[in-house]
């Protein structure tokens, strides 16, 4: 029998199972399991405005002091990973001020980590994934 729905920890429910929840889905477990992130410093599908625009964050990851530390978008196996995601993420960034992006289709999966200093907020590329611990320092 085909599953229509998934549940999701985070929002506590079921949801339909659609390729990009999939990839949510997968994503919170790696999160979770690799990088350590307790599941109550994640939620899913946070709602916020930036001027008149609603947006909805895939998934914001929390430090201890419940301040934002990383935003993750998530895609569709189907969509390749460009310009133009990363700066959708970097949007949302305007609204949540975190160190982190992560940007995933559940076949490839890039991090930024916010370059810290003087001027204007930038991402770098990194090619180690954070341990929650890291992400807090």
């Amino acid at each position: 029998m085909e599953r229509n729905t998934v549940w999701d920890p985070l929002r506590k429910k079921d949801v339909a199972l659609t390729p990009e929840e999939d990839v949510r889905q997968w994503f919170i477990v790696q999160l979770n399991t690799l990088m350590k992130v307790p599941m109550h410093q994640m939620m899913s599908e946070v709602g916020f405005r930036l001027g008149e625009k609603r947006f909805r964050a895939d998934i914001v990851v929390y430090g201890r002091n419940a301040h934002p530390l990383a935003v993750v978008e998530c895609k569709r196996p189907d969509v390749d990973i460009d310009s133009d995601v990363l700066g959708q993420a970097v949007r949302y960034n305007m609204v949540l001020d975190v160190r982190f992006i992560f940007i995933t289709n559940g076949r490839s999966t890039y991090v930024c980590r916010r370059r810290e200093g003087d001027g204007p907020r930038r991402y770098e590329f990194i090619n180690e994934i954070p341990s929650y611990e890291e992400m807090n320092r």
